[in-house]
């Protein structure tokens, strides 16, 4: 990961904490179930809006540098990246 996007990832992350938190909150007060259920959406496409970055940071650096460099690693990295996209369409 780059450094320049790591403190964006961070803030991000720092945010859906603070949603995980307001989560707990609403099941603690028995909030309306379908308002609980609005913000797990929100909270889950926050998440794989942060995997999705990873995933074109992770594509457009580490994959592309091994595939360049070709061989046993730029193979590894190919499937490695490819598993991790089947984990996130599964998800």
């Amino acid at each position: 990961m780059h450094h320049q996007h790591r403190d964006a990832y961070l803030k991000r992350l720092r945010r859906i904490e603070g949603q995980a938190r307001g989560l707990q909150r609403m099941v603690e007060e028995e909030q309306y179930c379908i308002d609980i259920l609005t913000q797990i959406s929100a909270m889950t496409k926050a998440l794989q809006s942060v995997a999705l970055g990873l995933l074109d940071e992770h594509m457009a650096h580490c994959v592309v540098e091994a595939a360049k460099a070709g061989g046993p690693e730029g193979e590894a990295k190919l499937k490695e990246a490819a598993d991790a996209i089947a984990r996130l369409v599964r998800s």
